[in-house]
Order: C-alpha cells, then structure tokens, then sequence
C-alpha cells in the first residue's frame, strides 16, 4: 500500500455529512507509516461522484474518468480526510498519477491550511 493508491472501502459507521457507504478513497498517509505493518490504520480522502461535490472550491479536487482505474469522474474530498482502519480497504482500484496525486496534496494544504 502506497501514497496515492486508491482502494474501494467501507467507510460505515459515518454520521451527519460524512462520506459513508462503499466508495473509492486515496491512501495519503506517507509510506513508512503504510508500510509498518504494525500499524492498523491508514490515512485516506474519500472520492465522490455527485457533480454537486465539483463547486466545494480548492479542497474538492477532480479526478478524471480513467486515472487510477476510476470508471466515472470523481471528486477528492480533501475536506473530509480520515483515517481508517486498513481492514475497511477491501480492493486496489489504481494508483493515481504524480500530476494527481500533487492536486490533491494541494487540497489537503488549502483543507489544513499548511504552509
């Protein structure tokens, strides 16, 4: 499991607006967490594909049909950055390219407002 890899998960139990039920989401945390196997939890940006989801401004980054395996446009919601337990990741989708993977970088700096 790598940075940018995108994987279907679970995201149940959710409450109020978060993302919930089955949906694509990208691994952001760094890979020496990901790869410490003694960890059990994984850092991640849920996708959505309601066009609504497109005008939430900097921290809802689109995702083309195709990058990554994604079979519909998708948006990454880098306002709703979570962390999961790796068990509600149940299949690798794709990995996203650097070009990609840097746009959402760059919601999640606008999101938690980093340097």
């Amino acid at each position: 499991m790598n940075r940018g890899d995108v994987y279907w998960a679970t995201l149940d139990p959710r409450s109020g607006s978060e993302q919930q039920g089955r949906r694509p989401v990208i691994v952001v945390s760094n890979n020496t967490f990901n790869a410490n196997s003694r960890w059990h939890s994984v850092i991640v940006v849920p996708l959505s594909t309601s066009p609504n989801q497109k005008s939430r401004g900097p921290t809802a980054v689109l995702i083309a049909k195709g990058e990554a395996g994604l079979n519909q446009d998708s948006v990454a919601l880098c306002h709703q950055v979570t962390t999961l337990d790796r068990a509600k990741l149940y299949r690798y989708i794709g990995t996203l390219s650097a070009g990609s993977l840097s746009a959402v970088e760059q919601g999640l700096a606008v999101a938690l407002q980093l340097p």
